[in-house]
């Protein structure tokens, strides 16, 4: 039997772009930037090497491309959760199954977004600019509740950073164990966030259920 060369797919250039970002977003994923090279990514994408830089420059503009994808993404899931208005209490559930939520559905972006940065500092798009980003709208909300219940607003930047990270924090550990449930682990911090340790719940629940949760 001869042994034939497999055909290469034609793709138009708008195509072939988003290949080589999908590519990137799992083999940085899966390896990080430093362990990917740029053989690496034009052998899984089935091109040569030129291909890429013709598209992104290199892979430090593949990275960085990548990188601000998976950060918009996320912020809009946060803009849209927290922009439904509600309870103090329901705004906290949904930003921490926002988090959650994408840890789940998109594992390999959130896994670029927590890694460390390259030291060859190609791109701004860190998970702590990330969350930095979260903690500046979670502020603009705490503002108003400060000034509602008479609270001195210029704390509302120290508790969103508190409160950001606390999840940010949780949801890089949540994404090697995934037990327990991300329903239970939500609740779980906004008892520790809402209560406090002096009021902790015993068995704590979500206030909101997800859409089709018929709940108990």
């Amino acid at each position: 039997m001869s042994d034939t060369a497999r055909p290469r797919v034609r793709m138009t250039g708008v195509q072939r772009r988003q290949q080589l970002l999908d590519v990137g977003r799992e083999l940085f994923a899966q390896r990080g930037y430093e362990a990917t090279s740029i053989e690496e990514l034009a052998a899984r994408a089935d091109v040569s090497k030129p291909v890429v830089y013709e598209h992104f420059g290199g892979k430090d503009g593949l990275y960085a491309v990548v990188v601000d994808r998976e950060m918009q993404r996320l912020l809009d899931r946060f803009t849209s959760a927290l922009a439904e208005g509600g309870s103090p209490r329901e705004l906290l559930e949904r930003a921490a199954l926002v988090l959650l939520d994408y840890i789940e559905e998109d594992t390999d972006g959130f896994r670029v977004l927590s890694r460390d940065s390259p030291a060859t500092g190609v791109s701004g798009g860190t998970y702590s600019s990330l969350i930095g980003e979260v903690a500046r709208k979670v502020e603009h909300i705490l503002g108003a509740q400060f000034d509602a219940r008479g609270y001195d607003r210029q704390l509302a930047e120290l508790y969103s950073q508190a409160l950001v990270g606390m999840v940010a924090l949780v949801g890089q550990w949540w994404l090697g164990t995934r037990s327990p449930g991300k329903q239970e682990v939500a609740a779980h911090l906004v008892n520790l966030s809402y209560n406090g340790l002096a009021h902790l719940e015993a068995a704590p629940g979500l206030v909101s259920r997800p859409a089709g949760d018929p709940g108990p």
